[in-house]
């Protein structure tokens, strides 16, 4: 997955890619607007808004006249009207600074996943008794098809994606609802509890008290 950065300021792009590279991104940096606009078409982009050359708006603006990629503006301007402004322009989030790497890197593959460019781990996953097919949207349970809720389905890719690994409910959110995210967090545990009664293994999605959620140990049946 290729990471255009856009960021004149070496102290914050250099760590910034350094970040991403060790999250398996292949990262290309600009530190000016035409080095952005003239870089090889990556898969996504983090465009900071004060260039020194080109204002980040026109830059947002010209990339995406010839392109659908992902645009995350990266931005020191956190009022309202700007994030507004940067929406309308194409971008499809913000990123207000200062920020943590976790939060970049969850904004990325959220953003991915809305746009439906996110890489998955598999198209058809098997882990033991259970199936998860991306392509279709489709999951099997002991060879049987459970019919799920668009964001059912999302939360356990999600989760199946790393199987055994913690991912908290701020990523949870972040991920298969919006990045935005300002409803109450109690629709996670309404989605899990769903999603529990209809696989008919609750065990299998383990929560972590404090933490988050996690895909356990999903045995396959003996064969008979």
């Amino acid at each position: 997955m290729r990471v255009l950065v856009v960021e004149d300021d070496d102290g914050i792009a250099e760590p910034l890619a350094e970040g991403l590279h060790r999250e398996g991104f292949e990262v290309t940096r600009a530190g000016t607007g035409r080095e952005a606009l003239d870089a090889p078409t990556p898969d996504v982009v983090l465009l900071d808004l004060g260039l020194p050359d080109i204002d980040g708006y026109a830059v947002c603006r010209q990339l995406r006249a010839r392109s659908s990629i992902p645009i995350l503006v990266v931005t020191a301007r956190g009022a309202e009207m700007d994030r507004v402004i940067g929406l309308e322009l194409g971008a499809d989030d913000y990123i207000v600074k200062p920020f943590g790497l976790r939060e970049v890197v969850a904004r990325i593959r959220a953003v991915l996943r809305r746009t439906g460019e996110a890489p998955s781990t598999a198209q058809v996953q098997v882990l033991g008794d259970l199936t998860v097919d991306r392509r279709a949207r489709r999951v099997l349970v002991g060879g049987s098809e459970v019919v799920l809720s668009p964001k059912e389905f999302e939360l356990l890719a999600l989760l199946a994606e790393d199987p055994g690994a913690v991912v908290t409910r701020q990523t949870i959110l972040e991920e298969v609802w919006d990045p935005h995210w300002y409803g109450p967090t109690k629709t996670v545990d309404v989605h899990v509890a769903s999603l529990r009664r209809k696989l008919g293994h609750p065990e299998w999605i383990e929560t972590v008290r404090r933490v988050g959620l996690r895909l356990g140990a999903i045995p396959s049946e003996p064969a008979t």
